[in-house]
């Protein structure tokens, strides 16, 4: 694991065929034709997949939550596009650059395990079936960083109903696309790739536990985790899986990639707690990216009335890392 010490907030937290990233039938008929069209009206016109719009942009923007309120500024999409993590493409933190080979679409999601409704399905079928809103969240970075950011996704309990768990089913396991020749760093052998995460059943059907497909307003740019990513405000940023492409319902506590990587620096739990330290640096405060200043850290993030409830009765338990 690379351990780099810039600024207060950049101390890293952490085949021909893609395993998680491939084409359905009618999505790679649709993707077919559209580059066929382009390539008839000569070279010049020929597009990428990722070049052609994208056939969700008319779902944007889609209405607010007001229940989801701020304390402090939205950051700028200039400076929080170029703050990111994102190790299957760059160990540093303007990924962007790093990401001209990555195609959103076609891409399809896999929903198994423990469930009575066991499918897969094209990202924009699975919009179809569920309500998109924006939400105004805090990300909370473990390498003690901090932004504000307008989220557009749907509810997890949405997707969790979709699949309909089994009585046997605890746990979410979550799993990222693999394709090395799209996204380098997949080539490090010293990283378990593909990237997993996991949450409890009560976690993913908690109201704060939001699947991502939009940001600012727009459907996200990949360096944001498009077209599929999780996010849950009360924990820090690493349990945030970009670039989803499979969920399983399980009985078995999921080993994350942070956890495997680095067990005794990065648990399955990852609450946010300014008392509880990172092994090699305080948790007390955090940098906001867009102004450099610090403020203290809430505990949970400052999320404990949606979210404390899940964890009494687990005192003993390592929650926080």
């Amino acid at each position: 694991m690379y351990i780099r010490r810039r600024r207060g907030w950049e101390i890293p937290e952490s085949a021909a065929t893609p395993e998680g990233l491939y084409f359905s039938r009618r999505e790679l008929m649709g993707a077919g034709a559209m580059l066929a069209a382009a390539s008839l009206a000569g070279p010049a016109a020929a597009q990428r997949v990722s070049d052609l719009p994208d056939p969700s942009a008319g779902l944007y923007p889609a209405a607010r939550n007001p229940r989801y309120t701020l304390d402090r500024p939205v950051t700028p999409e200039a400076k929080s596009s170029t703050v990111n993590n994102y190790y299957e493409f760059s160990y540093g933190k303007n990924v962007a650059p790093s990401m001209s080979r990555f195609e959103r679409r076609p891409w399809l999601v896999k929903i198994d395990g423990l469930v009575d409704n066991p499918q897969e399905l094209g990202i924009d079928d699975l919009l179809k079936k569920v309500q998109l809103e924006e939400r105004l969240y805090r990300h909370r970075c473990v390498e003690a960083w901090s932004m504000a950011v307008p989220w557009t996704g749907f509810a997890m309990k949405e997707l969790v109903a979709l699949a309909g768990p089994k009585a046997g089913a605890k746990y979410v396991r979550m799993e990222t696309f693999l394709s090395p020749k799209v996204a380098s760093n997949q080539r490090d052998f010293r990283y378990p790739w593909p990237y997993v995460e996991g949450l409890t059943l009560a976690e993913a059907t908690n109201e704060l536990a939001f699947l991502v497909t939009g940001v600012y307003g727009k459907p996200a740019p990949g360096q944001f985790g498009a077209p599929l990513r999780l996010v849950t405000p009360w924990k820090y940023g690493f349990k945030s899986i970009k670039g989803i492409v499979r969920f399983s319902f399980t009985d078995k506590q999921p080993l994350s990639f942070w956890e495997e990587v680095q067990g005794a620096e990065y648990g399955f739990w990852a609450n946010v707690n300014p008392k509880v330290p990172h092994p090699r640096w305080s948790q007390a405060s955090e940098e906001d990216i867009a102004t450099g200043n610090r403020r203290p850290t809430e505990l949970f993030n400052g999320y404990g009335e949606y979210v404390a409830g899940l964890y009494a009765g687990r005192e003993a338990e390592k929650i926080w890392f």
